[in-house]
């Protein structure tokens, strides 16, 4: 029985090496990689020397900040960079849509900005084309194109009968045209395997790498399975051609956007607008720390006094004004974060509820796999987010507490009119190194592997379900 799966598997590949237009797809899918993965490595190569430069200079800039009132330094506020992980070069995911870039600075968080490319819901997924892109559209369109006739082609030609009266089993036959699919696919992997291999160099984890390599290989043997279920159920090359092609589109396009509209509607995220005028009419409520006079301060103040034993916030150990920025940095932090966790939550539910979708299409579950494993992914983009928010707090916070220690009431409540005032409320610029330099980092290996399994058991389901179809269609496959 193996020889038979061997010698079928290996005139499989002989009528694909002799026939023009696969050698022709071979060279046009070798031609896509390439550019894809030429214009892909160039742009985050570019982004990452970008970045990283960026980075460092906006850290100098502040530093050499001359010296000033730290409120000041507070508004002045700093740039980080989010740097493309090493396999990145292969699937940049959601990277190329989110902001990769947020200006942090006291009282507020702002969005991330600058995304290489902006989402379009006329385009879709064809806004970007990349290495992984071009793996989990065009190689399925490949191993159809190889294994569409596998079985029809016997049938039509006549050759099944003399096959089966020959004691090669059903079974046998299916295994051999299989086994010569699967085969394909692994050398459809090899650019992929050398990507890996770059990542590896660069930082990348061997074993991220192999699940990858493992997830794109069940993903490629899902669809040699399909194929050739199909071309063992259709009585004509040409329906089985028909059939796979339109499977292609359902799965791949149709499917993934009409899944996107429903996850819309079951999760519907609040609109930017609304958001922000909710959050700015609950911020008005925790009070204006610019003003000390603030009602909203006014039990700060009392206790403050009773604290230190005296009656005027002029006679306190320490700046009051600084004392109630620090205190207004803390209460809308915690609101700021409250509205910024929310929308990370439904952000988050979106993303698990479009998973769900990988049932009915394979598609939605590689990608999601790819991204994750890739650290490319919307979990990565909110560790970078909460990770900004962290640094933007310690040093809003430790300004806050220069402004509080460093400075007195007296002068701080007349540097605006008093010059000899405004001069001493200005701090040396050693202190602004209170300022982290930042650093983010993708999830470790341990992380993103763990968060791959849902994505990647469906597709072992996917798997395991065809094979068990195949299975019992080899028990009825007639003349």
């Amino acid at each position: 029985m193996m020889n038979s799966t061997l010698i079928i598997a290996k005139e499989e590949w002989r009528l694909w090496v002799r026939s023009s237009v696969v050698r022709t797809a071979a060279l046009l899918f070798l031609a896509l990689l390439l550019a894809t993965s030429a214009a892909t490595t160039v742009s985050v190569l570019e982004a990452h020397h970008e970045r990283s430069h960026h980075q460092v200079e906006a850290e100098q800039q502040f530093y050499d900040q001359p010296a000033r009132h730290p409120h000041r330094m507070v508004h002045y506020g700093h740039y980080v960079y989010r740097t493309p992980s090493p396999l990145s070069v292969f699937d940049p995911g959601l990277d190329t849509l989110t902001g990769q870039t947020l200006f942090l600075e006291g009282h507020r968080q702002n969005s991330a900005a600058f995304a290489d490319s902006s989402a379009s819901a006329e385009l879709g997924p064809f806004a970007n084309l990349t290495p992984a892109f071009a793996y989990q559209l065009f190689v399925p369109l490949i191993i159809v194109l190889l294994g569409h006739n596998a079985v029809v082609r016997e049938r039509a030609a006549a050759t099944l009968p003399l096959l089966l009266s020959q004691n090669v089993s059903a079974a046998s036959l299916l295994g051999g045209k299989l086994l010569a699919l699967f085969s394909a696919a692994c050398v459809l992997l090899f650019p992929l395997a050398l990507t890996g291999t770059v990542a590896i160099i660069n930082g990348e984890s061997l074993r991220v790498v192999s699940m990858l390599l493992v997830t794109y290989l069940i993903y490629l043997g899902i669809w040699s399975l399909l194929t050739l279920i199909v071309s063992t159920i259709s009585s004509r090359q040409s329906h089985a051609l028909i059939t796979l092609t339109a499977l292609w589109l359902a799965t791949t396009l149709l499917l993934p956007s009409l899944a996107v509209s429903q996850v819309g509607q079951k999760a519907p995220a609040v609109g930017h607008i609304k958001s922000n005028l909710l959050m700015t009419a609950k911020l008005r409520e925790l009070g204006d720390s610019h003003n000390v006079n603030d009602p909203a301060f006014q039990r700060l103040r009392d206790k403050l006094l009773e604290d230190n034993g005296v009656e005027a916030v002029e006679d306190l150990p320490v700046n009051f004004r600084g004392i109630v920025s620090e205190y207004g940095e803390q209460k809308q932090t915690k609101l700021l974060n409250q509205f910024s966790e929310a929308r990370m939550r439904n952000e988050a539910l979106q993303s698990g509820l479009l998973l769900n979708y990988g049932w009915v299409s394979p598609f939605l579950s590689v990608m999601e796999a790819s991204r994750v494993l890739a650290g490319s992914d919307l979990r990565n983009h909110h560790a970078f987010l909460r990770k900004a928010e962290h640094a933007r707090y310690e040093f809003v916070q430790g300004l806050n507490r220069l402004h509080a220690e460093k400075l007195t009431f007296a002068d701080d409540i007349k540097r605006s009119s008093d010059p000899a005032a405004e001069q001493r409320t200005r701090i040396a610029s050693e202190n602004w190194r209170v300022l982290q330099r930042f650093d983010f980092s993708p999830m470790t290996p341990e992380v993103r592997m763990r968060n791959t399994w849902s994505a990647f058991a469906l597709l072992v389901a996917w798997l395991l379900v065809l094979l068990v179809v195949l299975t019992v269609l080899s028990q009825k496959v007639r003349p």
